[in-house]
């Protein structure tokens, strides 16, 4: 099963991740965790301290070199795999990322995307703006301005394929969190829960999980 994990900066894409890895090798499964970051974060920090912003076509063009090439390696790692593989982040971000900075979709990417293994599940970590800014801001690794978290919140939404994505709410404790993912995962197999279980069963409710729209 191949899940890909998106979300704005703060949604708790890493640690919602992290979870799902940790409950499922506690579940006795084989399962690869993959990241493909596009290193925007990196760029931002070096930026802030040699006091150097790239204009918005080239981090782009940096970024989509970056990702492409970690979504194509993470790819081939998947195809080899038998398991639960999960992905943090896609090429829907750099997508999103284009859609906030004014720039085309371009051709490349959408092919991509069209063109790799379907993953058996999107989900996108839908959590309000202020509360991810909050986050990013109690993390002090890097920076975000809340403007920006509130453009590509929506900008996610402007995808052709977010219509195909599964929304889950991604406020709140961790661990209600993983109850959400764990419920679309069983809604995703059409079958009993199996790929992993959170620590608390009695806590998964496949209410909050949707399609979005």
């Amino acid at each position: 099963m191949l899940i890909v994990l998106t979300g704005i900066d703060g949604s708790g894409k890493t640690t919602a991740a992290q979870a799902m890895i940790d409950a499922a090798r506690h579940a006795g499964n084989k399962v690869l965790l993959l990241r493909n970051h596009a290193g925007r974060r990196r760029m931002s920090l070096l930026g802030a301290k040699f006091g150097v912003h790239l204009p918005p076509r080239l981090a782009d063009l940096i970024e989509t070199a970056v990702r492409t090439f970690n979504v194509l390696n993470a790819h081939r790692r998947a195809r080899r795999f038998q398991g639960l593989v999960v992905m943090d982040r896609h090429l829907h971000c750099q997508l999103a990322l284009r859609q906030v900075r004014g720039l085309p979709r371009g051709r490349w990417l959408p092919f991509l995307i069209r063109t790799l293994p379907q993953p058996d599940l999107v989900i996108h970590l839908d959590v309000d703006p202020c509360e991810a800014y909050a986050r990013v801001v109690a993390r002090g690794t890097d920076s975000e301005q809340l403007e920006d978290l509130e453009s590509l919140h929506e900008a996610y939404r402007l995808l052709p394929e977010f219509p195909r994505f599964t929304s889950i709410p991604a406020g709140g404790p961790p661990a209600d969190v993983l109850s959400r993912l764990h419920a679309a995962m069983t809604v995703a197999s059409h079958g009993p829960a199996g790929v992993f279980s959170p620590t608390d069963p009695a806590r998964v409710d496949p209410a909050p999980v949707s399609r979005a729209n």
